[in-house]
C-alpha cells in the first residue's frame, strides 16, 4: 500500500503543477489589474541635473558643447575601413622598427628582436565630436575628441642569450582631444601640403603589459608611475604649442610652416631673483627659444651675470618665426653652476599673437616655477624679467628683375636696380637640400650633405647604402643684409663606422659652390647642380631669400 500511495503522490504532483500554472495564467491574463498605471513621459529639458546624470552618466561631447558636431557617418567609415587601416599601420610600424631593432642586435647579448604578433584588434577608435574653426586663406583647423578602447595584441620577442623574453601589450584605452591643422592649402590634390597634429589636453592612456606571462602592471606603485611617465612624455612632445608635422605633398609642391618673419628679442633685465647660492646670491642667465615650430629649434642664451639678483643684460637676439598666431616665446632664467645641473630660477611664456607687425613692445612679466596653474609652488615670488620684442614679417614680394645677374656686378649697381632700402634690409636665407643622384663612392655609399655658409656648418642625416639619397632637409640662416657677395658651399660625403674602436672613415663624393647673388635677385632658385670631383653626381637644392 505504501508503494501505491507513493505512486499516486508522484502522479498527482506531476499533473497538479502544470494544471495549477495554466489556471493561474488564464486568471491573470483575463483579470484587470488595479495597480497598473500609464508611464509618465517627461521631456529631457525638464529633468534636473541629478536625474539627467543618472540616465546619462557620460554625455557625448556634442551634447555638452553645441559647437561640436556629431560625426556618426565618420565613425561608420572608420569601422568599415579599420581592418585595412590596422594592417597598414602595423606594416608601417614593422618597417620603421626594423632598422631600430637591428642597431641593438649584438648589444647586451641580444640575438634578435621580432614581433610575434602585431595587431590593434577589431575595435576601431570612436570620434565623439568634431569642431571646425573658421578657415582662412591658407589653412583649415578643426578639433576632435577621440576615444579608443581597443583589444590589441602586440607581442615583442627578445632573444637574449638563447632565452626568449616575451613582452605583450593588451587592452589599450586612449582618450584624447586633438587639434588637426591642414596647411598650407595648395591647388594640388589633396589640396594641402601638411597635416599638423597637436594635443589640447594631456591624454589618458591605459593598457596592460605582460612580461613572460606575468602582469607587470599589477606590481604596487608601478601602474601609476608608468601612467605619469607616459603623460609627461607625450605632453612634452605634442601638447600645444608643440606639435607633430606630417608631410603629405613634396616640398617642391608646397611646404607647410615656411618662415613668415623674424622676431627681434632684447633681454633687458631681471629683478628680485631667488637666492640660490650659499652666500645669498645667484649667477643668472636667460635661455630663450620659440616653441611650436614642429622641429628642434636651437635655443639662445644670454651671458652669465655673477652674484647679481637684479641683472641687466641688454642683449639682442633674432629668432625665425614660422607661425605668428600660434608660436610662443619661452623664457627660462637659470642659476649658473660650475658643477652639476643649473638651477631654474623661473620661467614664463609670451604668445607672439600679442605683437603687431613692426611695432616694438616692452613687457615686464613675473616668473613662475612652471605653467601649471594648480601648482602651489607658483605662489612663491620669483622676481620678474623685462624684454623688448618686435615681430618683423617678410615682404610678400621682393623687388627684383627678371633674368640672371652677373656675380661680379658691384653691390652699388644692384642697389640702384633694386632700391637702397631693399639692399640694406636683413632677412632669412633658407637652404633646402632635397636630394642627390649618382653619388658613387669607391669604398662605401652612406651619403650625407654638409652645408657651409660663413663658417657655419650644417649637415643632413646619413642615408645608408644608396647612390641616390633623398634628404629634404631645410637649414636657416638669419642675416643682417642680403648675401650679394656670398657663396654657399655644399659637400656630399659618405661615412662609415669602423668595426674596431669608435673611429669612422669618410669619403668625399663631390661638392658645389653656389653664388647667392641670383637668389637675392630672383628671391628663389630651385636647381640641380653637377657635383665637382664626381663622375655623374648631381645635387638638387632649393634656396630662398626672404627680406624683412
Amino acid at each position: 500500500m505504501s508503494m501505491i500511495g507513493s505512486l499516486f503522490e508522484i502522479i498527482g504532483f506531476a499533473i497538479g503543477i502544470p494544471v495549477g500554472v495554466s489556471i493561474g495564467f488564464l486568471i491573470f491574463r483575463h483579470a484587470d489589474s488595479t495597480d497598473f498605471k500609464d508611464p509618465y513621459i517627461r521631456p529631457i529639458q525638464e529633468l534636473d541635473k541629478s536625474s539627467l546624470l543618472d540616465i546619462l552618466p557620460e554625455l557625448p561631447l556634442w551634447v555638452k558643447h553645441p559647437d561640436y558636431e556629431r560625426v556618426d557617418w565618420l565613425n561608420d567609415v572608420i569601422r568599415d575601413m579599420w581592418p585595412y587601416v590596422d594592417k597598414a599601420i602595423c606594416g608601417m610600424i614593422e618597417s620603421m622598427c626594423k632598422p631600430i631593432f637591428d642597431e641593438y642586435i649584438g648589444l647586451y647579448f641580444i640575438r634578435s628582436i621580432d614581433f610575434e604578433s602585431l595587431t590593434f584588434g577589431s575595435l576601431p577608435p570612436i570620434i565623439q565630436g568634431i569642431k571646425v574653426h573658421e578657415m582662412n586663406e591658407d589653412n583649415l583647423v578643426f578639433d576632435l575628441a577621440a576615444k579608443w578602447a581597443g583589444n590589441p595584441n602586440i607581442i615583442l620577442v627578445l632573444n637574449v642569450s638563447h632565452l626568449p623574453i616575451k613582452v605583450q601589450l593588451i587592452d589599450m584605452q586612449i582618450t584624447a582631444s586633438v587639434r588637426l591643422t591642414l596647411k598650407p592649402l595648395v591647388p594640388t590634390f589633396p589640396c594641402f601640403s601638411n597635416v599638423v597634429v597637436s594635443l589640447l589636453d594631456k591624454p589618458d592612456v591605459d593598457f596592460g603589459l605582460k612580461v613572460m606571462g606575468g602582469d607587470v602592471m599589477a606590481i604596487p606603485g608601478l601602474y601609476q608611475f608608468i601612467q605619469n611617465i607616459i603623460k609627461k612624455y607625450i605632453a612634452s612632445l605634442y601638447l600645444w604649442p608643440q606639435y607633430l608635422e606630417i608631410p603629405v605633398l613634396d616640398a617642391s609642391v608646397g611646404a607647410a610652416n615656411k618662415p613668415v618673419g623674424i622676431l627681434h628679442v632684447k633681454v633687458i633685465r631681471a629683478s628680485d631673483l631667488l637666492k640660490m647660492d650659499l652666500l645669498g646670491s645667484s649667477d643668472p642667465y636667460v635661455k630663450l627659444k620659440l616653441s611650436g615650430a614642429g622641429r628642434i629649434i636651437p635655443s639662445k642664451k644670454t651671458s652669465v651675470k655673477t652674484k647679481n639678483l637684479n641683472p641687466v643684460w641688454n642683449e639682442e637676439f633674432k629668432l625665425t618665426v614660422n607661425d605668428h598666431m600660434s608660436q610662443v616665446l619661452e623664457l627660462y632664467v637659470y642659476d649658473w653652476e660650475k658643477v652639476g645641473l643649473h638651477d631654474k630660477l623661473g620661467m614664463q611664456v609670451i604668445p607672439l599673437m600679442i605683437l603687431k607687425p613692426n611695432v616694438k613692445k616692452e613687457l615686464t612679466i613675473g616668473l613662475v616655477k612652471n605653467l601649471d596653474s594648480n601648482d602651489t609652488r607658483n605662489r612663491k615670488p620669483r622676481g620678474s624679467i623685462t624684454v623688448e620684442m618686435t615681430f618683423v614679417p617678410f615682404v610678400e614680394e621682393n623687388m627684383g628683375l627678371n633674368g640672371p645677374i652677373d656675380f661680379y656686378m658691384r653691390k652699388e649697381t644692384v642697389s640702384k636696380n633694386l632700391g637702397s632700402e631693399f639692399v640694406n634690409k636683413p632677412g632669412l636665407l633658407l637652404v633646402t637640400v632635397i636630394s642627390a643622384t649618382n653619388v658613387e663612392g669607391k669604398h662605401h655609399n652612406n651619403p650625407f650633405a654638409l652645408v657651409i655658409f660663413k663658417g657655419d656648418k650644417r649637415k643632413t642625416k646619413i642615408m645608408k647604402k644608396t647612390q641616390d639619397p633623398s634628404w629634404n632637409e631645410e637649414f636657416q640662416f638669419v642675416l643682417d643684409e642680403p648675401p650679394f657677395e656670398d657663396v654657399i658651399h655644399i659637400e656630399v660625403i659618405s661615412k662609415r663606422k669602423l668595426k674596431i674602436g669608435f673611429s669612422s672613415s669618410k669619403e668625399a663624393l663631390g661638392h658645389v659652390d653656389i653664388n647667392l647673388v641670383d637668389v637675392v635677385y630672383n628671391n628663389r632658385i630651385n636647381e640641380k647642380y653637377h657635383l665637382i670631383n664626381s663622375r655623374n653626381g648631381m645635387i638638387h637644392v632649393d634656396i630662398e631669400w626672404n627680406a624683412t
